[in-house]
């Protein structure tokens, strides 16, 4: 099975990025044909700040790495070493509706956010359509959130094998419902956007003071309170066995639960689990030239998985002659 998904360079990666796609994307790694890349030019959409996105770039890619994720088990590298991909973007542009985009939930979501409107905003699934049909993806874990996105791609794959005759791989979008709810210090979901985030390698002091931040409500410490609706519990949850999920659930439930001690709990557990990452990370980060090497190497993988793609769809479309 060939699974492909992309992480933005676009600030800390904070654990809703590790929950909800680096965690699934290294598993993955030990049973299929997995393709990760660092969508930068989908970043562009949010950083234009040229040197902030170079060294974006290389901090998530040194964070992969630590996390756990083994460049000789898959296909990583970096969106823009692989030009093929905006060449194919173009072309799947002549087949992408303006009312499809329009209609898009992000880029509205966006505008009301108060982003100014451009073309790369609203093109962003069109780009994000090429970057899963040059390699052929056929699953691709998404968020609910991106799921129109997955739709797209598959409204435009059907189109050009339509016009064209069986060109792409259509893509499967893949919710795992295993996936758990990663929701910020004030209850949305965790984003940068909301500036509600836990990081990953943030400083001990920075932690200790976001976790103390976490809304809670002032349900005194003896009565009963419900877990379900809690910030907090939701997020310690992440960090638990279902036996020990449980056994919390049932402390709140019963009263005497003291939401300090619950952040204090939350700290522990979290500083702990990232430690081997953290460590790991230390020893990458003294080396940047291998990690730009592994990115580079990653990306002539890459290209030689595009080009037959490509060269088919140049083919059809009537741009070889």
């Amino acid at each position: 099975m060939r699974v492909l998904s992309g992480i933005q360079p676009s600030g800390d990666l904070h654990i809703g990025n590790y929950f909800g796609m680096m965690k699934p994307m290294i598993e993955y790694q030990e049973t299929s044909e997995l393709y990760c890349f660092i969508v930068n030019y989908h970043a562009m959409t949010s950083v234009l700040d040229g040197k902030k996105l170079a060294a974006g770039t290389l901090e998530v890619a040194v964070d992969f790495l630590a996390l756990g994720l083994d460049p000789e088990k898959v296909f990583f590298w970096v969106q823009s070493d692989v030009p093929e991909v905006t060449e194919l973007t173009w072309i799947l542009n002549n087949f992408t509706a303006v009312g499809l985009l329009l209609r898009s939930h992000s880029y509205k979501d966006k505008i009301q956010q108060g982003i100014a409107p451009n073309h790369g905003l609203l093109s962003y699934p069109v780009l994000m359509a090429a970057d899963i049909l040059l390699y052929q993806g056929e699953r691709v874990p998404v968020g609910k959130d991106q799921q129109q996105h997955l739709e797209i791609t598959r409204d435009i794959a059907f189109k050009f094998n339509s016009t064209f005759g069986e060109t792409f791989v259509i893509p499967e979008a893949e919710i795992n419902p295993n996936i758990p709810l990663v929701v910020g210090m004030d209850g949305r979901k965790m984003s940068k956007s909301y500036n509600n985030t836990l990081e990953i390698f943030c400083d001990e002091k920075i932690l200790r003071d976001k976790i103390a931040r976490i809304v809670t409500d002032a349900t005194p410490v003896a009565d009963p309170k419900d877990p379900d609706r809690c910030n907090l519990f939701i997020t310690i949850s992440l960090f638990l066995s279902p036996e020990e999920k449980e056994e919390l659930a049932h402390r709140y439930r019963k009263g005497g639960v003291k939401y300090s001690d619950v952040k204090k709990e939350l700290f522990a557990r979290m500083w702990e689990y990232f430690k081997p990452a953290r460590e790991k990370r230390k020893v990458l980060e003294k080396d940047i030239g291998r990690i730009r090497d592994i990115l580079k190497a990653g990306a002539e993988k890459a290209r030689a998985k595009a080009a037959p793609t490509l060269s088919l769809v140049r083919q059809r479309v009537g741009l070889d002659y």
